[in-house]
């Protein structure tokens, strides 16, 4: 049975960060309809590429790592430790919204087996109850096949003259496939009637629409499992990866800030928001980046509680908010917005300590691990 890794201040950061973002935007979204926080709020929703890079860091290193170690990766293993990891908080607020009808107000509710299935991102129409889970969705989807394909890659990999370079090849492939589908799917709707609807629902949900982030952590994993001599070289320009992670985030956000919608940020817009995050997660794990270095208050505790808070805080906040407009509180009078993100949190870390604790304490005891996990792993 593995110990845990010390924890990584760099990464905590990061996760703490997108939670942070997606909360915010959250509120903006559905309680305020205002510009209560400027621009973190409007482009709060970047929050969950965030996670998706990170867990695909997170989750690419774990696989890449146990391939090489003498033990081996186990399949069984792997996918016990994820379930365990992300279906009781999901299945504790799932049951939230089927049987307390106050929890999810008016939005209606998708066929049961959508969300148990993980399939709910699929064709997913806005404003229906638990939207935010489509995040979810697609990670699942992408623990599911990930370690499938390489596993499948270390089986071909005696038929490769150089198998690295495949691998390479295969990722980058997926991002011009990524690319190339909301370019098509752009094309087939954003000129017509409806098209904010045509937007979300076959391009922000969409899986093969939003795998930039995912496949973006996945190469760092593999740069720092199968590249030794390149990563050791990376990781000593720590602060200008960090400078080039913000540039390049910056700049993503502000080409989503002029021109969400438009086709070239659609096209274009995911992978260079991608890059920000694979830099900043690489300044995370660079020893002389000040990401690395400095440990921001309150960032582990987030970052620890970041999955629970992230599944009830929307609901949270409608609800909060909803009450003190009764007693005469706007929804960007200072009272409404320190009660709810006060509230989302602290149901969170209920969340965390109440459901997540348990399973996890479970699975160090029932289920080894293949490979010593990455701080903050999802």
């Amino acid at each position: 049975m593995s110990t845990a890794a010390p924890r990584i201040h760099g990464l905590d950061t990061l996760r703490a960060l997108a939670v942070t973002l997606v909360v915010l935007h959250h509120y903006v979204l559905f309680v305020s309809d205002a510009p209560t926080f400027g621009w973190a709020g409007e482009i709060g929703w970047a929050g969950v590429d965030l996670f998706f890079a990170l867990s695909g860091y997170l989750i690419g290193n774990q696989i890449f790592a146990a391939m090489a170690s003498p033990q081996g990766f186990s399949l069984r293993h792997f996918y016990a430790r994820r379930l365990l990891r992300t279906l009781p908080n999901f299945w504790a607020v799932l049951a939230l919204y089927f049987l307390w009808p106050a929890f999810r107000g008016d939005a209606p509710l998708l066929p049961l087996w959508r969300y148990l299935s993980f399939t709910q991102n699929i064709g997913l129409e806005p404003g229906t109850a638990f939207s935010h889970a489509w995040s979810l969705c697609i990670e699942e989807q992408f623990y599911v096949l990930l370690p499938a394909l390489a596993l499948l890659g270390a089986m071909l990999r005696p038929f490769l003259r150089q198998p690295m370079r495949w691998a390479w090849i295969a990722l980058g492939a997926a991002f011009a496939l990524g690319m190339a589908v909301r370019w098509q799917v752009w094309l087939d709707g954003m000129r017509g009637p409806g098209w904010l609807h045509h937007y979300y629902k076959y391009i922000y949900y969409a899986s093969l629409c939003r795998i930039d982030e995912l496949l973006a952590g996945v190469a760092v994993a593999l740069l720092k499992n199968r590249h030794r001599a390149a990563w050791i070289l990376v990781m000593r320009h720590g602060n200008y990866l960090l400078g080039g992670g913000m540039l390049a985030s910056a700049m993503a956000g502000w080409l989503f800030l002029r021109d969400h919608y438009g086709l070239a940020v659609t096209v274009f817009g995911y992978p260079l928001l991608a890059l920000g995050c694979a830099l900043l997660i690489l300044a995370a794990l660079a020893p002389g980046s000040i990401l690395h270095r400095v440990r921001v208050p309150g960032a582990a505790s987030l970052a620890l509680w970041s999955y629970a808070v992230y599944l009830v805080h929307k609901q949270v906040c409608v609800m909060v908010a909803a009450r003190l407009g009764h007693a005469g509180f706007g929804p960007e009078d200072g009272i409404t917005i320190a009660l709810s993100l006060a509230a989302s949190l602290l149901a969170g870390w209920l969340l965390y300590r109440l459901v997540e604790t348990p399973f996890m304490r479970l699975r160090t005891r029932w289920v080894p691990s293949s490979a010593p996990a990455a701080s903050g792993s999802p």
